[in-house]
């Protein structure tokens, strides 16, 4: 593995925040912005009604829609994580504790707080259903904003601009497209426990959302009170002897 690149994957707040980012997708997927219209999703990137015969067109369709969404994350992420770079070389003091307050108001956004952002806003467009336009509609739903998406999204880009680095952006990006993509894949391809999961988190919808926003304030509060650090430190020192085989 090329030392630069290990020295990015070995860094104490990568190694906090790439599963928090894995975990901010599932969140995301496990929304009620999300999981109620599933069904209606992978019917409509397939071009077809569910059924064993149509099983692969609809993992294809999905994979496509995923992807579409990726590329606008992976690019948000890319982006501000340049500037992070940037901004970090003007003082972290002052962007950390900024950006923990930001995550904080975001977790009681997504507790159901701020009536101003509970509203959704998208692209005024939809794309025709079918495999050729899944992944715009991908895009589409990656440009828009929910109340649900929009502050785990915007938790993980703020761990990004802390971080700052066009890779590390891109690393956290697509982890957090992971946890909210990797779940329609599954469920395309007909995976009974994954839906025997669903079922489960359509009844304690509420709850998951309280705890996504729990979770979000938690991580502003280690943001903005500078814990963040010291964790991240602690994290470093304990890997520090790791030697990546590559």
């Amino acid at each position: 593995m090329n030392s630069g690149l290990s020295d990015i994957v070995l860094n104490g707040s990568l190694l906090i925040s790439a599963p928090l980012a894995v975990l901010a997708g599932l969140v995301s997927f496990l929304s009620p912005c999300v999981l109620p219209l599933v069904p209606g999703y992978l019917g409509f990137v397939s071009g077809t009604a569910s059924s064993d015969r149509t099983r692969s067109r609809m993992v294809l369709g999905s994979s496509l829609f995923v992807l579409g969404f990726t590329l606008v994350f992976v690019l948000f992420g890319a982006l501000l994580g340049s500037l992070g770079t940037v901004l970090l070389f003007q003082g972290r003091a002052i962007l950390q504790p900024i950006a923990g307050v930001l995550v904080i108001a975001l977790g009681f956004v997504l507790i159901g707080q701020f009536s101003f952002l509970q509203k959704t806003i998208k692209p005024n467009f939809t794309p025709k259903a079918g495999l050729a336009f899944a992944p715009l509609l991908g895009i589409v739903f990656g440009l828009g904003w929910t109340p649900c998406i929009g502050p785990t999204l915007g938790g993980v880009l703020s761990m990004v601009l802390t971080q700052g680095g066009l890779v590390t952006g891109v690393i956290l990006a697509t982890l957090y497209s992971l946890g909210l993509g990797l779940p329609f894949v599954l469920l395309a391809a007909g995976f009974s426990w994954a839906s025997a999961s669903v079922g489960f988190v359509r009844k304690n919808i509420r709850k998951f959302n309280i705890a996504g926003g729990i979770l979000l304030i938690v991580l502003g509060v280690l943001l903005a009170t500078g814990v963040w650090n010291i964790v991240a430190g602690l994290m470093q020192e304990l890997f520090s002897g790791f030697v990546p085989a590559l």
